[in-house]
């Protein structure tokens, strides 16, 4: 994948607002989107785990979304449940570069 902060497919975002969607990892559901952006090069997510994680929240980088169905109201992420149980807390007062390459590192050692 060229960018991890990109949408493997744009159109998955075009006239359509993620939240409240589902998010569905490779080994079950892990909990609704909070937030989603669209930005080229810096499109994510942010994912309320709900109980799962004790209420935590997650962001993740839109390149692992692997599908959308937009009938469904989930979207598929190319990650476990144990990998986005461990990456960085999600702070909204955080968000500025440092706080992508704090994100980004987990990513790519987590192989995105």
């Amino acid at each position: 994948m060229s960018n991890m902060w990109d949408y493997r497919d744009s159109t998955w975002t075009e006239g359509h607002d993620l939240v409240g969607y589902g998010v569905e990892a490779t080994d079950g559901s892990i909990g609704k989107i909070d937030q989603a952006t669209n930005d080229t090069s810096t499109a994510y997510l942010v994912v309320d785990t709900g109980p799962w994680i004790f209420g935590k929240k997650r962001l993740i980088p839109a390149g692992t979304v692997t599908a959308v169905d937009h009938d469904d109201h989930n979207v598929y992420v190319a990650m476990t449940k144990d990998q986005i149980k461990g990456a960085p807390d999600y702070d909204a007062n955080d968000l500025d570069d440092e706080a992508y390459l704090k994100h980004g590192d987990y990513y790519r050692s987590s192989g995105f």
